[in-house]
Parts: structure tokens; C-alpha cells; sequence
């Protein structure tokens, strides 16, 4: 038989834990942003323009391909 690690009842009851866990949600959050990698600003403006020009083809060819069907849509129908 193996043991298996159980919590207390008092560490499960969130009545006693309502003031407490808005603040270790915090403090965890405030730890957790601490060990993320920023980019820096050369970074930041790299991938931005990178983001602007993919998302500008794909508007071109998104309208590119609605503007063809409809003059095919136009042609088949009248």
C-alpha cells in the first residue's frame, strides 16, 4: 500500500483562507512575471513590423480572393 500526502481539512476549507489567497494570487503572479524573458525595444519593434506586414498580406490576399469570387459569383449568375 502506498501513502499519499493529504491536506489538511482546515487548509482546504476556504473560510479560513478568503483574505489570504487574493494576496498570494499576487504575489505569485508578481514572481511568476519576474522570471519572464522582456524583449527589448529593438526586439519589440522588430516583431511589430513583422506582425503589421504578415497581417497586411493576408488582408491583400483575403480581399484579393473575395473580390475574385464575387466577379466569378457575378459572371455565373448575371
Amino acid at each position: 500500500m502506498t501513502a499519499t500526502r493529504t491536506e489538511s481539512s482546515s487548509s482546504r476549507s476556504a473560510g479560513n483562507n478568503r483574505g489570504t489567497l487574493p494576496t498570494r494570487y499576487v504575489r505569485e503572479s508578481v514572481s511568476e512575471m519576474r522570471k519572464v524573458l522582456w524583449p527589448s525595444r529593438s526586439e519589440l519593434v522588430t516583431y511589430s513590423v513583422v506582425v503589421i506586414i504578415f497581417v497586411v498580406i493576408m488582408v491583400a490576399i483575403v480581399a484579393g480572393l473575395d473580390i475574385g469570387f464575387a466577379k466569378l459569383t457575378l459572371l455565373m449568375f448575371g
